[in-house]
Formats: structure tokens, C-alpha cells, sequence
């Protein structure tokens, strides 16, 4: 069953007297550096967050390629190796 939620009070009305010019500009300019602080700070730590969850996701298949890719490398270089004329000496 839906719950209700009570009605939201009518925001006040704008305060009848006049900030000194050029106040409110000043106001929203400084609301905004703070936001943009706060906004910078957040989404950095929720990167950095699903940067790691990515990266511990990706290590089991990061070895298994790695350990794949060395495999082969030995074992061409074990054939060539065995494949030489035995002529040159080691």
C-alpha cells in the first residue's frame, strides 16, 4: 500500500528588501566554488571507487592472459632452441 507523504508548506515569498547590488551575485559565485570543491572532492572519490572495483574485476582474466602470452614465448623459444643445427655453442 502506497504511503503518503504529507503536502510540502509554500516556500516563504522572497524577502521584501533589496540585497545591496551586486551581494547576490557574490553570494551565488561563492554557493558555486564550494559546489564545485564539494562536487570535485565526491566524484573523485566515486571513481577512484569504481576504478578499483573494475581493476580487482579485471585481475584473474589480466593473469590468465599474462600467464598465457609468457607460456607461448617459452615455448616458441624452447622449439627454436631445440630446432638450431646444434652447430653454434651455448
Amino acid at each position: 500500500m502506497p504511503v503518503e507523504t504529507p503536502a510540502r508548506p509554500a516556500q516563504a515569498a522572497a524577502p521584501a528588501t533589496a540585497l545591496p547590488a551586486g551581494i547576490e551575485e557574490y553570494i551565488v559565485h561563492r554557493v558555486m566554488q564550494r559546489v564545485d570543491v564539494v562536487l570535485d572532492q565526491r566524484l573523485r572519490e566515486a571513481i577512484a571507487t569504481v576504478v578499483q572495483e573494475q581493476t580487482r574485476s579485471m585481475v584473474p582474466r589480466l593473469r590468465e592472459e599474462v600467464e598465457s602470452v609468457v607460456r607461448h614465448a617459452v615455448y616458441e623459444a624452447v622449439a627454436e632452441e631445440l630446432s638450431a643445427d646444434g652447430s653454434t655453442p651455448h
